[in-house]
């Protein structure tokens, strides 16, 4: 029996050449992709271990903004609604003993300025953190009522 080493290909590129003329246009474009998603998704992986997901949607009376944060004790969420931006922060414990580790969460939202910022409330159900932040009256959409003549 003998033993034949294969080699690699230099490129990546299934691509074949055009024509014996060289490389096809189309060789680095795998690679290209590759580095894109690489330095698109690399942002996201960062700063992942202590972010959570939110979700923000609306109606016509408040702005809603849920976060899913399994686990965590209602006394250990802080909710802060500053100059634009809603922070909500956590922290969770697993374990015990010596085993015990604590981590830190938070994520801050940008909200516009069009909040009653002395009616937001929170609500803590299930593991779904739900703030609810009221329109102000000025912002509400409002009905006109069109008389014909």
């Amino acid at each position: 029996m003998t033993l034949v080493r294969y080699t690699y290909p230099s490129f990546r590129s299934l691509a074949p050449t055009l024509n014996g003329l060289g490389r096809s246009p189309w060789s680095g474009l795998e690679t290209e992709i590759d580095r894109l998603f690489e330095s698109a998704m690399g942002d996201v992986n960062r700063g992942a271990s202590n972010r959570f997901p939110v979700d923000l949607y609306e109606d016509k009376e408040n702005a809603y903004v849920r976060a899913e944060l399994p686990g965590v004790n209602r006394a250990d969420i802080n909710v802060e609604f500053v100059d634009g931006y809603l922070t909500i922060a956590a922290s969770r414990k697993t374990g015990e003993g010596d085993a015990a580790q604590s981590y830190s969460l938070t994520r801050s939202v940008s909200i516009n300025g069009d909040v009653q910022t002395d009616k937001v409330s929170a609500a803590y159900e299930n593991g779904v953190l739900t703030v609810t932040l009221p329109k102000r009256e000025e912002t509400k959409p409002k009905k006109i009522t069109v008389a014909v003549k």
